[in-house]
């Protein structure tokens, strides 16, 4: 799974959480390199295939598309492929790795870190992946959860091929790009304006803030 990732010239962005249209234009316009949508009624960031096909409609050429799933059943996932023109699937529940590699689509599987104990082995399960995102373990909560983790728990071998995502924001993505290194940086909440609703200004701010973290490695 990780044998082709290396530090590349710079850190790749996903905004995920994309609500409405105009938020995904926004994104892609301002340097996403991708948008995640988020098919998990639970959540407050969750679309239905309707709203989802009129945001993938509106976007430009070159963003990537990825749909986020919690433990669903293959019905679900096969529904959102069929309809949607989706580039790479990410688990964020306990799914196995048989049950991620069934749908003939590259995926990502989110891991929760808490003390990061097994971390490496965690990761390990799951060969068939395109990528592992790490996230923020916190109970009850699948991402989205707005609270970062200790980036000192990640194996520091692993940390170019990760995607690091939980409580990431304007305010501390730089030091997380210093810190970690990531192949690319997940954020939700913390460009948002509202739950689901998210702020132009705080994107563009958090992508910039990227690339000056980039360009002092």
């Amino acid at each position: 799974m990780r044998s082709f990732f290396s530090k590349m010239a710079r850190t790749r962005i996903k905004i995920c959480g994309i609500t409405r249209p105009e938020d995904g234009i926004h994104a892609a316009r301002l340097g996403a390199d991708a948008i995640g949508l988020v098919f998990y009624p639970p959540s407050p960031r969750a679309v239905t295939l309707k709203r989802a096909e009129e945001i993938l409609a509106r976007l430009p050429p070159f963003i990537s598309t990825v749909a986020l799933f919690v433990n669903p059943e293959v019905e679900e996932v096969e529904r959102v492929l069929l309809q949607l023109a989706i580039d790479l699937l990410q688990f964020h529940g306990g799914e196995s790795e048989p049950f991620c590699r069934q749908f003939s689509r590259p995926y990502i599987k989110a891991l929760g870190v808490g003390s990061g104990e097994g971390l490496a082995q965690e990761m390990a399960r799951y060969p068939s992946a395109r990528g592992v995102l790490l996230d923020t373990a916190v109970q009850g909560v699948a991402g989205g959860s707005g609270v970062t983790f200790d980036w000192q728990l990640i194996p520091p071998p692993l940390r170019q091929s990760i995607t690091l995502a939980g409580g990431l924001s304007p305010q501390n993505v730089a030091a997380a790009v210093r810190a970690v290194r990531p192949y690319a940086v997940d954020v939700s909440s913390g460009v948002e304006a509202a739950k689901g609703v998210k702020d132009f200004d705080r994107i563009a701010h958090f992508i910039q803030q990227v690339g000056e973290a980039d360009a002092r490695q």
